[in-house]
């Protein structure tokens, strides 16, 4: 077994989360494991084109994500936050999810025209928060490079919701 395998195989699922019908891939046993971690956040660095200039990181698992990759290989980091966490927004988008409806803000000041972003999170389900991610990004004047995340729920369609992007996983299931 790889060490990749080895630190994707700490996922833990949790039925019934965070609502019944649900079934929550939880990462919280990987990012306990530093060796898996690192493991996880250098093979999700690999995903990531030459000439990105900077990662959104979404709230609040893919934080921890663009944080390990941002230290350990020189990006800068955006996080993309839930409403009422910023002190100025710059723009903000609501969406749909697999079990209800979020919105996300964009720090002022933080993603300029021209900028070729990365977008990372944990888990890609129906696509929504990665898709208002991008939209956001898009709407600062910047290019989305790639999204990446750990894991892909491939039956939930995230990927469908994103064509024409470049999507990388770690683990589709």
């Amino acid at each position: 077994m790889s060490q990749l395998e080895h630190a994707l195989g700490l996922i833990a699922e949790v039925p019934d989360f965070p609502q019944p019908g649900v079934l929550f891939r939880d990462l919280s046993p990987l990012f306990a494991d530093a060796k898996a971690f690192r493991v996880v956040v250098d093979a999700l660095a690999e995903t990531i084109p030459a000439d990105t200039d900077v990662l959104a990181a979404v709230e609040a698992r893919g934080f921890l994500l663009g944080g390990g990759i941002a230290a350990a290989h020189d990006f800068g980091l955006v996080p993309v936050r839930k409403p009422g966490k910023l002190p100025t927004v710059a723009d903000e988008v609501s969406y749909d999810l697999e079990y209800g409806s979020a919105t996300l803000q964009l720090p002022a000041g933080t993603i300029r025209a021209g900028q070729r972003v990365a977008v990372i999170d944990d888990v890609l389900a129906t696509g929504g928060t990665a898709a208002a991610t991008c939209e956001l990004v898009e709407r600062a004047g910047a290019e989305v490079t790639v999204v990446s995340v750990v894991v892909d729920l491939a039956a939930l369609g995230g990927r469908e919701r994103l064509a024409g992007r470049s999507v990388r996983t770690l683990l589709s299931v």
